[in-house]
């Protein structure tokens, strides 16, 4: 594909610069030489995995390191645009948002890392931060290339509860990146953006999906570890993010596009018909799918997933009696 033609892909060894955050290139055969997830996970972790445990850890952060692609946002070849591209590319109200929220999760996520003194999650910690990091790089590459004006960057700020801010990072995650699987296959289907582009992101959009995988199991195993007088601590911050991601989504809905919240539009401005309901389906099939190629034994995100199957079987029940209201006036 053309836009990913200078993206060496290879898997992570063992280690990583510890001076950038970097992954280091381990020798390659020529073509991709990734070793499947679920290989690596059953390798080194047999057998069933207690969550809490020495092996979840390993098991959990062996996946983000070991499945871990190297690639360079400035060698990736963007694709030509037509004018009419260009314009759509251009209207996508998201832009400043999304690499502002990169930057912040960047130094959100490092900060914790910085306080971990287990050597592989902190390891795994400060590469979850780096891929962050390198989104961030994707998007600047990609809309200096385009011509996208974006507004000026805040300062980022190191939080004052890294533990906190790691974890508004990582619910945030699961939230977007549940609708961000069905909004980029619906984009790919749609043609609405010449597949080349849509390709560019790709390996962004997967390591999204790691991203959520790595931070749910942190939460399980974390919790778990904690001290008996801890744990309602920890269950009350975890409440106080999903409060605190609640209000934020409110501002970003009132804020985005005018007050209309992308996150539930943005299938009409990827140029698809799809229904609300519909979208809520692709979501949920392409969660499961960009999740299915991990090790079964780590659990995944629960949440998202609830909330659409209810919400669609919610708007089944009302078309359903809908349908009835119509019959009986009809008869």
């Amino acid at each position: 594909m053309k836009a990913l033609r200078h993206m060496k892909q290879r898997s992570l060894g063992r280690e990583a610069a510890q001076s950038d955050l970097a992954p280091r290139d381990q020798g390659s055969s020529g073509g991709d030489d990734r070793v499947h997830p679920r290989e690596i996970s059953r390798s080194s972790v047999a057998g069933q995995v207690r969550i809490g445990s020495e092996d979840h850890k390993q098991l959990f952060c062996r996946m983000l390191i070991d499945t871990s692609i190297a690639y360079e946002p400035a060698n990736i070849d963007w694709p030509h645009l037509s004018d009419a591209e260009l314009w759509r590319l251009h209207s996508l109200p998201i832009w400043d948002i999304a690499v502002q929220t990169e930057g912040k999760a960047r130094l959100r996520v490092l900060s914790y890392a910085q306080t971990i003194a287990d050597p592989l999650l902190r390891l795994a910690t400060e590469l979850n931060a780096f891929e962050e990091g390198r989104h961030k790089a994707v998007l600047a590459t990609m809309v200096a290339k385009y011509g996208i004006v974006l507004s000026q960057e805040p300062a980022y700020s190191r939080p004052r509860d890294p533990e906190w801010a790691f974890m508004v990072t990582g619910f945030s995650e699961c939230v977007d990146s549940f609708f961000a699987f069905g909004l980029f296959e619906a984009a790919k289907r749609s043609g609405y953006f010449p597949p080349a582009l849509v390709d560019a992101f790709e390996p962004v959009i997967q390591e999204e999906a790691r991203h959520i995988l790595f931070f749910v199991n942190w939460v399980a195993w974390h919790r778990r570890n904690q001290s008996w007088w801890r744990k309602p601590i920890f269950a009350a911050k975890v409440l106080s993010v999903w409060v605190f991601l609640i209000w934020e989504r409110l501002q970003t809905a009132r804020d985005v596009g005018g007050g209309n919240n992308f996150t539930a539009t943005g299938h009409a401005s990827i140029g698809t018909d799809l229904s609300t309901t519909d979208l809520l389906v692709l979501c949920l099939s392409e969660n499961q799918r960009r999740l299915a190629v991990y090790d079964d034994r780590l659990l995944r995100p629960t949440v998202m997933p609830l909330i659409a199957r209810f919400a669609t079987r919610i708007a089944a029940l009302m078309n359903r009696g809908r349908n009835i209201a119509r019959k009986g006036l009809a008869a």
